[in-house]
């Protein structure tokens, strides 16, 4: 029955097609599927939802109704060990202009320590599910309750264009689920119309006015409104302004819907790069410098032999692969893809905790490796993650030695190692490795004989009572405290046979105003927060 063109009807794809809207909720005996399996991750894919009910409000002949709406809810049950995402096929009739979606489920009480429920969405239009393929319309994870489509417009997360005809799929994604397992409920309502205009894309300039070769700030992992940030793009830009930084790379969690906005917040003192934080269930990797409106998928497991494909598609477009927060404590977010695909990896996110301190441990170890081994070393860097207030943009930020103020200049800074981290504006930091009539900077290499005396060299500014530590493939070898007012020269000599290469730490007094002192593994928590951190200088034995 139809009433002001407004049809609703009530549809559970994990029940018997008798059953009512009254029905108790079915088990796992009751499914009907479709297929289980997508390339990647584990699917699952239940049976069809139809809006060919819609032909009650259509005109003789069957053509699809010009004007108003149609709405099915979908409800069902999933337990505990569910497949990491759920389709819902969604069969859209011609006539569509716009579908918008809500979802809800339960959240029952579970014991101190248990895993309650939470469930992610996003959708994929007529052109298919397939892991990488051109069918993504969307992702909001958990920040959102609902979200519309349509050819002018889109929800935050979600692309603007043609609802075309065909098997839309509704994706979600209950990444925990409570042993009482989870009840769902998604609405779909689909209005009917022509299509709007097209949507305006406004991406970002891949330059700005920059200083010719130089050093250049900027902060590499941020969120907005569309995923889980709360700041606008715009609240974005103006933070990063205020944090001195000249580029930001904008990279919400599994889309590229914020791309087409940035467009009117560069400038020539702002250069606004588009990228990507994919969010899979075995670590978050960044996706920078992606060309603008690319998507990258991330419905896969270290297991699904998918990443090495990813990151090949990254690369292609000129970007980077950075594993971000590798020791995060949130559910999926431990790094499990290794770093044979990597460009760089993120070791300081956000302010200063142990997290931080792990992932330190773990890239010293990855350059002891490249040097021991001869293959290819793994830059640092540091970005703040920041999501919103009160979290602060560009704490920490990369220093990126570049040839311009240009996406591809900054890219290859980053790969090539030619950065440090800060904590902000206020530190700046030189560091260099002097010998034999030579001198080579971060991220560089000194080919000296193995016993000339080589100079390290850090002046710093910016950080009262720091304590500047040199640290190499033995350990630390060097520390020494700055003034209160901030500022200092620190230098110490070593020689290639006894460094293969050198990096340098500026850590803030501890709270109780100690510097810190010793080297050894239990005094390692004695020292501070970070200030400031650096890629390394390498020393070569030349000869060799």
């Amino acid at each position: 029955m139809c009433l002001d063109g407004h049809c609703a009807h009530t549809y559970d794809p994990l029940v018997p097609e008798a059953a009512s809207d009254d029905a108790p909720t079915a088990g796992p005996g009751r499914r009907r599927l479709l297929t289980a399996g997508v390339a990647g991750a584990a699917a699952l894919t239940l049976a069809p939802v139809s809006f060919a009910q819609a032909s009650e409000a259509s005109p003789a002949g069957g053509k699809p109704p010009t004007s108003g709406e149609v709405t099915h809810v979908i409800s069902g049950f999933l337990e505990t060990g569910v497949a990491d995402f759920v389709y819902l096929p969604v069969e859209v009739p011609k006539g569509v202009q716009q579908i918008a979606v809500s979802y809800s489920y339960d959240k029952p009480g579970v014991p101190a320590g248990t895993p309650g429920n939470s469930c992610d969405i996003g959708i994929f239009d007529e052109r298919g599910t397939a892991l990488g393929g051109r069918g993504f319309r969307g992702w909001s994870g958990g920040s959102r309750t609902s979200f519309a489509i349509s050819n002018s417009d889109a929800t935050p997360g979600y692309l603007p264009g043609p609802v075309n005809a065909g098997t839309w799929n509704i994706i979600l994604g209950p990444y925990q689920v409570a042993p009482q397992g989870m009840n769902y409920q998604v609405q779909v309502t689909l209005t009917y119309g022509k299509p709007g205009p097209d949507h305006v894309k406004n991406f970002p300039p891949q330059r700005a006015k920059g200083r010719g070769r130089s050093w250049y700030r900027g902060d590499c992992h941020l969120h907005t409104v569309h995923s889980d940030g709360k700041r606008l793009p715009d609240q974005v830009a103006a933070g990063a302004r205020a944090a001195g930084l000249d580029f930001i790379v904008s990279t919400d969690h599994n889309t590229p819907s914020s791309h087409a906005v940035w467009g009117q917040y560069a400038g020539q003192d702002l250069l606004i790069m588009t990228g990507e934080e994919v969010t899979t269930r075995n670590g978050h990797w960044l996706a920078l410098g992606l060309p603008a409106g690319e998507w990258i998928d991330w419905r896969y497991r270290s297991r699904d032999d998918a990443f090495e494909r990813f990151s090949r598609q990254v690369h292609r477009g000129g970007g980077l692969v950075v594993p971000a927060h590798m020791y995060c404590a949130y559910v999926a977010s431990q790094w499990k893809f290794g770093f044979d695909d990597a460009d760089a990896t993120e070791v300081w996110t956000g302010p200063w905790t142990y997290d931080d301190e792990h992932a330190i441990s773990t890239w010293d170890q990855k350059l002891g490796e490249a040097v021991r081994t001869g293959k290819r070393w793994l830059p640092a860097m540091g970005n703040s993650d920041a999501h919103s207030e009160p979290q602060v943009i560009g704490l920490p930020h990369n220093v990126v030695h570049a040839d311009d103020l240009a996406t591809d200049s900054i890219m290859d800074g980053i790969r090539a190692g030619r950065s440090w981290i800060a904590e902000s504006s206020s530190v700046e930091l030189t560091f260099t490795a002097s010998g034999n009539g030579k001198q080579a900077g971060i991220g560089e290499k000194l080919s000296v004989p193995a016993d000339a005396p080589v100079d390290i060299r850090l002046d710093v500014e910016g950080v009262p009572n720091g304590t500047v530590r040199f640290i190499t493939d033995e350990g630390q070898m060097h520390q020494e405290s700055v003034s209160a007012a901030g500022t200092g020269t620190v230098v110490w000599r070593t020689t290639a046979s006894l460094a293969a290469y050198v990096r340098a730490e500026v850590r803030h007094p501890m709270p109780n105003g100690s510097p810190g002192q010793g080297n050894t593994m239990g005094d390692a928590l004695l020292f501070g927060p970070m200030a400031a951190l650096t890629n390394p200088v390498f020393l070569e034995r030349k000869g060799r």
